[in-house]
């Protein structure tokens, strides 16, 4: 229950996410200046947790989807598969948004 409510939470928070990225792609536009006060906004450490929150927010929308095509099939409706489906979606989403921004590091590090 608490996966699905999740879902939806996350699948309503991709319109922030969306607002976030045409803020990034109209200050890449309107140059230098602008692209830089919003790289350094987003650089900030607010900036950075609600980009890695929404990154998890892409994550968990993204396995708990997954879960759910499942569902659709047919497959997964005990009580014990749905929970235990529910938490490797939490974590998997917890693993995959910290092997993105870990990859994040490395390579914008070597820049």
């Amino acid at each position: 229950m608490a996966a699905s409510i999740l879902h939806r939470v996350t699948g309503a928070a991709q319109y922030g996410g969306a607002i976030l990225i045409t803020v990034w792609l109209a200050a890449a536009a309107m140059g230098d200046d602008a692209y830089t006060t919003v790289q350094s906004i987003f650089g900030s450490p607010l900036g950075l947790m609600i980009l890695v929150g929404y990154t998890w927010s892409i994550s968990f929308h993204l396995i708990n989807g997954l879960r759910f095509l499942f569902w659709d099939a047919g497959y997964g409706f005990s009580k014990e598969t749905a929970t235990l489906t529910g938490w490797v979606a939490f974590v998997g989403s917890i693993i995959l948004t910290s092997l993105i921004w870990a990859m994040a590091m490395v390579m914008g590090a070597g820049s």
